[in-house]
């Protein structure tokens, strides 16, 4: 039977010590790239696994990231945290950590999971999404200095947390400025209801670029998320005197709520009027709806980045606001 490899074993077998071993597993940032990837393929090579059960003695560590699945919305645009998930899963596994899943029902019961979490199985920190303003969660989290990052800004001053965020209004800048470009002057806006802090920061990338291209008109039409929702804001906004020929959408759910309805009116989508939704979502590419896509898989790398920063008992790590990119297709 062949013996198992062992932290010496590695060290050996990529002529470096046992503590850059270690560092590579633990805190790969702190290798240089050649020895990083030297120790790795002897890693690799070797079988070498690490003893999950003796770190956790050795740290009075669980490895475990505890994560809310939220409801499922009525909206296609849900995808996006599916894919987080799977970014997040498989990004804390590179460095021996496990997500562990749990639901609840509002944010008084999420804390409460917190609690029994931390009692009975150790999670070691938290990852959270859907931020809004006075944010139940965040507060008993700081209140109780456990390490935590969200998925999302803190929407108010009085909440500093780490952070890791999309820049929406960026990305509805980087599609009304080039609907702007095909010389569209009729751009209207699909969003939620004022006070969704996401919809608002989205509606305010569109704003500041039609007043960048001297365009004072404001059509607009708040409903809620899903296609339903943006069916009857496009036949709001078709019906107006002036009707618009673009539309920039807060989700790509509200983005097909438009088409469909542009196309019942035997608009050529591209020609007669264009529609960019957001989130880029495989129904949007297979669709090929033009669709402002957020960098997921970077978000789920730095939110385990900074919450093995503050594990390792490190300053505070920075938040990061990450800028998506504007995917162009049929529409």
């Amino acid at each position: 039977m062949a013996q198992r490899a062992t932290l010496n074993s590695v060290a050996e077998a990529a002529a470096v010590s046992r503590q850059t071993v270690s560092n590579v597993i633990n805190s790969p940032e702190v290798v240089s790239p050649e020895t990083r990837e030297r120790v790795l393929e002897a890693i690799e090579r070797l079988g070498y696994r690490p003893h999950t059960a003796a770190r956790q003695l050795r740290t009075t560590r669980s490895q475990i990231i505890g994560l809310r699945i939220a409801p499922v919305g009525n909206g296609v645009s849900g995808v996006v945290l599916d894919q987080f998930l799977h970014s997040l899963t498989a990004t804390a596994e590179e460095y021996d950590h496990r997500i562990m899943l749990f639901t609840a029902a509002d944010d008084e019961s999420e804390t409460r999971a917190y609690a029994d979490l931390i009692a009975s199985v150790g999670v070691d920190a938290f990852v959270l999404t859907h931020t809004h303003h006075d944010d139940l969660r965040t507060r008993w989290l700081r209140e109780r200095e456990l390490p935590f990052v969200t998925f999302g800004r803190p929407w108010g001053a009085e909440q500093d947390h780490p952070w890791v965020d999309v820049d929406g209004a960026r990305g509805t800048r980087l599609a009304t400025d080039h609907l702007v470009r095909q010389g569209h002057r009729r751009i209207a806006f699909v969003g939620w209801p004022e006070g969704s802090e996401t919809g608002d920061d989205r509606r305010a990338g569109w704003s500041a670029g039609l007043a960048e291209a001297g365009i004072p008109e404001r059509r607009e039409a708040a409903v809620f998320d899903g296609v339903e929702g943006g069916r009857s804001a496009a036949a709001r906004l078709l019906d107006e005197p002036l009707a618009p020929t673009a539309f920039v959408c807060a989700s790509d759910s509200l983005a097909l709520g438009v088409v469909g309805e542009l196309r019942d009116r035997g608009l050529r989508l591209g020609a007669d009027a264009s529609v960019i939704g957001f989130d880029d979502t495989p129904t949007a590419a297979v669709l090929g709806l033009s669709s402002v896509a957020q960098p997921i898989a970077e978000v789920a790398a730095e939110c385990v980045r900074q919450l093995r920063v503050m594990l390792r008992g490190e300053p505070g790590p920075a938040s990061a606001l990450l800028p998506p990119r504007l995917v162009l297709r049929r529409t």
